[in-house]
């Protein structure tokens, strides 16, 4: 086990299970992972090996014995007949016969409709009126002999759904923890590997659990394909549910006006829409009416009588074009159906998550490591939602009065659920409090943003607050607006002809200043040549520090540094390139064999190369003869790892995902 998978169970012992174990236990079950982990958490929830080896063979057995998948029904209807009775675990909702009086069951695989279920189960578990609850259950075969008499006999009903789970423990226990560990453990619970997101990449996932703490919080997701935007919101709580965007009515949302049934809002914590865009679908218009008015005020109606209700609205789903496509010609709401594209309806979205960002999910990103038993987080999320943590910011910054209601209403609920799931305890340093709120305000700047595509009437608004300590001013901007509508390269005047235009055959020159350049976690458009490419020109000497050349993705970095350098360098010039550099026995033999390549390939387009090994150093840098330096911050490692040899984002550099660092330019 990893120090992080000892400590998880050192402070949250019966709480945590591998993430690996569910795979081993689905086969082909067709059952949500909360499912799976509540009863892996019945009997793996150790760091015992041999306990877990017979605990995913007991999963394993009630799995083959009690779930009950559609092609087998009719032999576990059999099953029971023969037997008397049978536990079985399926999805099961209910609704009330008002002619006979009763609530009946309908189980969704066993194929079982209208079974008689007694009051008290209802008025224990009112959620099976809604769409639909995974229960273990035992259902008895009771012949009566007479005519039209039902058979079926629901005797014992539990929802899959840990008990209520101490709270204040859980704070007390989340104080053990760093920042990164917490959000690496909230990582592993969602089954997806650490190692493999950067910082903000990171934040970007554990937003998709703001839905479960805040009340009435309304998130939109919109990027490509296999991004796992859905995913959570199907899986990982009993108290969410994942609709089809075409499948939502105003009677199956809200309310039933025949009947009266309260709909889905009222009985769920959060409702997610998947596959919400898509131009050309066909939406009531009456229902976004009503939509409108409960994402804003909390609240529906039928008739006369208002209904209060605190669901969480998220809306998933992918994207038609480039974000620099709709930059340029649309705007980033362009993929919505066209009753939905409508900015009273989209002002109500508290934070759009840029799903563009989000790496299509490869094997290497999912985790073995331990996690918290996901019914287990879902109880104390839901515990949360009773907290009110949305002005805590005030206590170091103070937003822009030129703010709106409704866009301080949306930061504060996207910053308060941040807060929540990363620092339950309450313990929060000006530095990280600054990291949710930075990140807070650009989810609503980016709503903001596209509104005011849409429709001019929106005015301009300043998301920037100021730091009450040092009375300093700090203007928020969207990653994708920094990335793709900065304003263009300085052109030096020497370049510029008579009629004020640059000939097309100069390249446009950035003036060379020292400096530093600030680097987002997942921003895309660098390059090396982006970078320094002009600092490099008038070289001959080129000196790398950098202690990580080693692995395969570093080799290929700094070849690529070594053709840039050959770009920049005239045909018939020779220059001299040192690499300083790191290693250690497991990897030197690999490194050194690279090296020695390398000198013989370089040679042949007139750079002479050498190497050395020293363990240490720390700096990065690069350090020409032209008299220029420049400081690395990650050295030459600064994009995310790329999906390999069949990923374009292998062999185009600005296409690749960014890691933050700062890149300083010095004159010497």
């Amino acid at each position: 086990m990893t120090e992080l998978d000892i400590k998880l169970n050192e402070h949250f012992g019966g709480k945590v299970v591998r993430k690996d174990l569910t795979k081993l236990v689905k086969g082909n079950a067709i059952v949500p992972i909360y499912v799976l982990e509540y009863l892996l958490g019945q009997y793996c929830a150790t760091d015992d090996e041999a306990t877990i080896v017979d605990g995913v063979e007991t999963v394993k057995n009630i799995i083959s014995k009690h779930f009950v998948h559609r092609d087998e029904a009719q032999i576990i209807k059999s099953n029971v007949r023969e037997n008397g009775s049978h536990r079985i675990i399926d999805k099961l909702s209910v609704k009330l016969n008002d002619k006979e009086d009763q609530y009946e069951a309908y189980f969704a695989n066993l194929g079982l409709k209208g079974i008689p279920i007694s009051d008290e189960i209802i008025r224990e578990h009112q959620k099976l009126l809604s769409s639909g609850v995974w229960c273990i259950l035992t259902l008895e075969y009771v012949p009566s002999g007479q005519k039209n008499e039902i058979p079926w006999v629901i005797e014992s009903i539990k929802p899959i759904q840990i008990s209520i789970s101490n709270l204040d423990e859980f704070k007390l226990s989340r104080a053990y923890f760093t920042k990164e560990e917490w959000m690496d453990v909230l990582l592993h619970t969602m089954g997806l590997n650490p190692d493999e997101f950067t910082f903000r990449s990171k934040l970007i996932q554990i937003s998709r659990l703001i839905p479960f703490v805040e009340n009435n919080y309304n998130l939109i997701e919109l990027g490509p394909k296999g991004t796992g935007k859905s995913h959570i919101f199907s899986e990982l709580s009993p108290h969410g549910i994942l609709i089809s965007g075409g499948e939502v009515s105003k009677a199956k949302l809200f309310v039933n006006n025949s009947n009266g049934e309260i709909g889905l809002v009222g009985y769920w914590d959060v409702v997610a829409y998947d596959e919400f865009a898509g131009k050309s679908k066909n939406i009531d218009r009456g229902l976004v009416d009503i939509m409108k008015n409960y994402m804003a005020n909390k609240s529906f109606s039928r008739g006369t009588q208002v209904y209060g209700a605190s669901a969480s609205m998220v809306f998933v789903g992918n994207t038609d074009h480039s974000v620099p496509y709709m930059l340029k010609h649309s705007n980033l709401f362009d993929a919505l159906p066209k009753d939905y594209y409508d900015t009273a309806f989209l002002d109500r979205i508290h934070a759009y998550l840029p799903g563009w960002e989000v790496q299509k999910l490869r094997n290497e990103m999912f985790t073995s490591d331990y996690g918290f038993i996901v019914d287990y987080l879902a109880e104390i999320l839901k515990e949360l939602r009773k907290e009110d943590r949305t002005n805590e910011f005030a206590t170091y910054f103070e937003l822009s009065d030129t703010i709106t209601t409704r866009d301080k209403t949306s930061i504060i609920k996207t910053f308060a659920g941040l807060l929540k799931i990363i620092y339950p305890y309450g313990e929060v340093s000006e530095e990280d409090m600054k990291e949710l709120l930075d990140f807070a305000i650009e989810c609503r700047k980016r709503v903001k943003q596209q509104l005011q595509k849409m429709d001019e009437t929106f005015e301009e608004v300043d998301f920037s607050y100021t730091i009450i300590n040092t009375g300093q001013k700090v203007t928020i901007e969207t990653l994708e607006v920094l990335e793709h509508l900065s304003p263009s390269p300085i052109i030096l005047a020497d370049t510029i002809n008579q009629e004020g235009e640059v000939p097309a055959q100069i390249n446009t020159i950035h003036e060379l200043v020292s400096g530093q350049k600030i680097i987002r976690d997942n921003q895309s458009g660098i390059s090396y040549d982006v970078l320094f490419g002009d600092y490099l020109v008038g070289a001959t000497d080129f000196k790398i520090i950098d202690p990580y050349v080693r692995l395969p993705y570093q080799l290929r970095n700094f070849m690529e540094l070594a053709r840039l350098i050959s770009e920049k360098k005239d045909l018939d010039i020779e220059v001299r390139l040192h690499l300083v550099t790191s290693n250690n026995e497991d990897y030197i033999e690999g490194a050194r064999d690279a090296f020695e390549q390398m000198t013989l390939s370089l040679e042949s387009i007139g750079i002479i190369f050498t190497y050395e090994f020293d363990d240490y150093i720390h700096d990065r840098s690069i350090v020409m003869d032209n008299g220029w330096k420049i400081i690395l911050g990650r050295g030459l490692d600064i994009w995310q790892r790329t999906g390999g040899w069949y990923d374009i984002n292998e062999y185009i550099q600005e296409k690749r995902l960014c890691k933050a660092c700062e890149i300083t330019y010095v004159e010497i």
